[in-house]
């Protein structure tokens, strides 16, 4: 309860997750997701989207950044997740915003043109979440939103300006960045992307018996009781699943 009113939460989709975030991502939030490169962001990200729309009927949008839409598509249908037929009932939007920069023709419904002009990347961001009524929003990654502007306050300020307009919009929305090294603190690409983020999630990996293990640590997360431990992920399958009571490293 905060100021006598209960708490929304959304669902994130990711089995054993909720668990330790009081029942969800509390609603209209901003969460990063955060990690070293492999760690699984993309298909935390992506899984959020495509079970909410599954699972909960709640429109999502995945901008992706890094690969092309048809990719991220194919990619997750190694876990027998279908993004067309969600598309086509008008519950999944993905925005393309890598074949326009890459010089590419793109076929896609949303593609972003130009990403190097953050305003209108912005405006587009805005008008495509209004188009399906999205409830759910995942940006992967924003170095890539960043990746042309080298001076520092004006990442920034991007930063700030994009975390405003998630506000405005009245989405849940999950980010994706790059942890340089999580085990020495930093745990973002600008050092500014966990302080515009209600909720800091940190995946990453450690040598344990010999063996690479994953592990998810829950950084932040304002407006809910939260674990500070590290537990133990996998990507089955099925996705991502995240063991609550599995061995704590």
């Amino acid at each position: 309860m905060v100021d006598g009113f209960s708490i929304r939460r959304v669902k994130s989709g990711i089995p054993g997750f909720d668990d330790l975030i009081g029942g969800g991502f509390p609603e209209e939030s901003t969460i990063l997701i955060t990690g070293s490169t492999g760690t699984g962001k993309t298909t935390f990200a992506a899984q959020y989207i495509y079970k909410g729309a599954e699972e909960y009927g709640e429109p999502g949008v995945f901008v992706t950044l890094e690969e092309r839409a048809k990719d991220i598509r194919r990619e997750m249908a190694q876990f027998g997740w279908d993004f067309k037929k969600y598309e086509k009932e008008g519950l999944i939007a993905i925005v393309d915003g890598v074949s326009a920069i890459s010089g590419i023709p793109s076929e896609e419904r949303f593609v972003l043109e130009d990403r190097l002009n953050v305003d209108n990347f912005l405006r587009y961001l805005y008008r495509v979440v209004k188009a399906i009524n999205a409830k759910r929003l995942a940006i992967d990654s924003i170095p890539s939103i960043a990746f042309r502007l080298q001076d520092e306050r004006e990442i920034r300020g991007v930063l700030l300006r994009l975390n405003t307009i998630l506000l405005e919009m009245g989405v849940t929305t999950l980010l994706t960045t790059e942890a340089p090294d999580p085990k020495a603190g930093k745990i973002s690409r600008y050092g500014i992307e966990e302080y515009i983020a209600r909720g800091v999630v940190i995946l990453d990996l450690q040598e344990k018996n010999i063996e690479l293990k994953r592990y998810l640590l829950i950084r932040k997360m304002r407006g809910t009781k939260h674990s500070m431990r590290k537990y133990p992920f996998e990507i089955t399958p099925h996705g991502v699943v995240v063991y609550p009571s599995g061995e704590i490293y």
